[in-house]
């Protein structure tokens, strides 16, 4: 019953597998503002892609949906090009990391029969061993290559606890703890978030003395990373936002994308240089809508099935559900796409608000005009529910 808890509480809350894109940045610092160039989409992948982490100054890994499992991706970023690590037929890897003074890493696997460890994993080979085998890890961060502070899942909720490789020994600290954890700049100390109601906040740890204590609050915001300079960096929808503690009173504009394909951004990574940003996010709600109106209107049955959640709801407004899953939206639209040729779908007008998109359409079909109103509801990242008004 341990071990199916565990699988049931880490594969819906803490690794749900959302619809997401990992993005790569140079920034720098020019006249006080920081921008942001050379965007590059580096997971470029249908599914789950998330976690990314600076191996080095060429190399970042992260966790990539391959065929339904999700294994440890390694980027190139000199050649552009993407290599997986591990295979993991009957499970998937997460939180993939280098582990200090050596070259193999880190990550957290999560076998199919709710069996979920921390392994070390060869570079090259992917050969794999189990690091720690008597805590339920779910999100890990190094402190050096012998000391592991992670998020523990412990009953009901995420724990924060101090593990010692060398003397195989784990220490609790604090309950209520997140998913971000990070080693803070040109100092001794981790940072962690800790839950207070339902905001979060940024808390410091020093693995020496055990000695936690508060940086700030982050709202909604249960993501953040670190610049160089000791400066926090804090992702919400399309922005980031930045707040250094030793000098900052309150939180400021860091950058803002425009990119329609950048939005809900959650994991968030700089290199130890400063000069290379990765964040993983979800494809805009007016995106996904066009996505699938580009479908429609070529007939092309897989482009316009791709933006919709495999347990997609379809109603009649308000409420009358007519079908429900992808598989019977193909049974329906497929046969329509072969045999009318005038198919044709104008949009009149689109609202987007929050994670709705509300189109005003005029479709053409088997010689006939109709005006109809189509209201897409978009769940990580993909059309979860759509409700039609005729």
């Amino acid at each position: 019953m341990k071990n199916l808890f565990a699988f049931l509480f880490i594969s819906s809350i803490s690794f749900a597998q959302t619809n997401t894109e990992i993005h790569l940045f140079d920034i720098k610092e020019v006249n006080g503002n920081w921008i942001a160039t050379n965007a590059k989409n580096i997971s470029n992948n249908d599914g789950y892609d998330s976690q990314p982490h600076f191996y080095n100054n060429n190399t970042i890994l992260f966790s990539s949906n391959r065929n339904g499992e999700i294994d440890i991706a390694k980027y190139d970023m000199i050649s552009g090009s993407k290599t997986f690590i591990s295979n993991t037929p009957n499970g998937g890897e997460y939180s993939p990391q280098r582990i200090p003074y050596s070259k193999n890493i880190s990550a957290v696997r999560l076998d199919k029969n709710g069996k979920q460890r921390f392994y070390k994993y060869n570079i090259n080979t992917g050969k794999n061993s189990e690091l720690i085998n008597d805590l339920v890890i779910a999100y890990p961060v190094w402190f050096d290559k012998n000391t592991l502070i992670s998020s523990v899942i412990v009953n009901d909720t995420l724990e924060l606890f101090i593990s010692d490789l060398k003397t195989k020994t784990n220490h609790s600290i604090t309950k209520q703890v997140g998913r971000s954890l990070h080693k803070i700049p040109n100092s001794n100390l981790v940072s962690f978030m800790k839950k207070n109601k339902d905001k979060w906040e940024a808390w410091s740890l020093d693995p020496e003395t055990k000695e936690t204590k508060k940086i700030t609050n982050t709202g909604t915001t249960e993501d953040v990373c670190w610049l160089p300079d000791g400066t926090l960096l804090i992702p919400y929808q399309k922005a980031i936002y930045k707040f250094n503690p030793k000098k900052d009173k309150r939180g400021s504009l860091f950058y803002k994308f425009k990119d329609e394909n950048i939005n809900n951004i959650s994991r968030i990574t700089v290199n130890k240089n400063g000069t290379k940003l990765a964040i993983v996010a979800e494809v805009s709600p007016r995106a996904l809508a066009q996505e699938q109106l580009e479908g429609y209107n070529k007939r092309d049955i897989e482009a316009f099935l791709k933006p919709y959640a495999k347990n997609v709801k379809v109603y009649t407004y308000p409420n009358k559900l007519s079908y429900e899953g992808i598989d019977e939206m193909r049974k329906r639209y497929a046969p329509m796409f072969e045999k009318t040729k005038d198919l044709h779908c104008k949009i009149i007008s689109r609202i987007e608000k929050g994670n709705v998109v509300i189109d005003e359409e005029l479709v053409t079909a088997n010689g006939n005009t109709f005006k109809a109103l189509a209201i897409y509801e978009i769940k990580n990242g993909k059309i979860s529910v759509v409700r039609f008004v005729r």
